[in-house]
This record gives structure tokens, sequence and C-alpha cells, in this order.
């Protein structure tokens, strides 16, 4: 990814926290599962180039989400680090089709070669 030196902060909070923090920086009152603070975009970027930026992920969601999915907390939370950081690489989804087909395939793809060594154990 052209990222191997760099740093990400990850904090895990409740839907209520990750609710203020969707409503204060995106206008949106409602939890999400996954938000990310790119630390390159704008004039700050180029204080730390290494430190990419900030995900936060709301445990109670990915909860939630996980009863859907695999059934297991872990590898939700692990999906949705990697699609937060994506995003801090410039990845979106909200974009043209294509672009979230790009996106998807690239969590697909880091996600398998994560979750498969701890499958093996």
């Amino acid at each position: 990814m052209g990222c191997d030196k760099s740093e990400v902060s990850i904090v895990l909070v409740d839907d209520e926290e990750v609710t203020r923090l969707n409503q204060q920086y995106f206008h949106r009152h409602l939890p999400t599962n996954v938000i990310s603070f790119p630390m390159a975009a704008g004039d700050q970027g180029a204080i730390n180039p290494q430190i990419l930026g900030d995900v936060v992920i709301s445990a109670e969601t990915a909860k939630r989400q996980s009863s859907a999915v695999s059934g297991k907390v872990q590898e939700e939370i692990l999906f949705l680090l990697i699609h937060g950081i994506l995003h801090l690489v410039g990845f979106d989804h909200e974009g043209s089709p294509a672009k979230r087909r790009k996106m998807e395939a690239k969590e697909r793809e880091l996600f398998s070669l994560l979750i498969r060594p701890s499958r093996q154990r």
C-alpha cells in the first residue's frame, strides 16, 4: 500500500460516542461502524507524513454486524479497521460504482491475507 512506515491511531468506542463524532464532523445524527480521520489531508498533512490518521470503530455496531456475518466480533473489527485504513490511504466507496468495487475488492484481499493465518491455528 506504500505506507509501511506509517502510523495509525485505532480507537474503539460505543455507539453513543461514534454518533457524537458522526454528528460533529459529518452532520449525521446516527451511529456508524467506522469513521476515518486522515492526517495527510489538508494543510496539516506535511507536519508528520508518517501519521496516516485515526480510525474510530464502534465496538457495539461491530458486535451487531458480526452476528449477521461470521459471528466473530474480532473478525468484524478487523474488517472495519481495514475499511478505515483504506479510507486513510485514499480509497472511497461513496463515489462511482467503479471506486466502490475497487475498495471492496481490496478489503476482501487484505482481510483474506490477515484472517487466513489465524484460522489455520
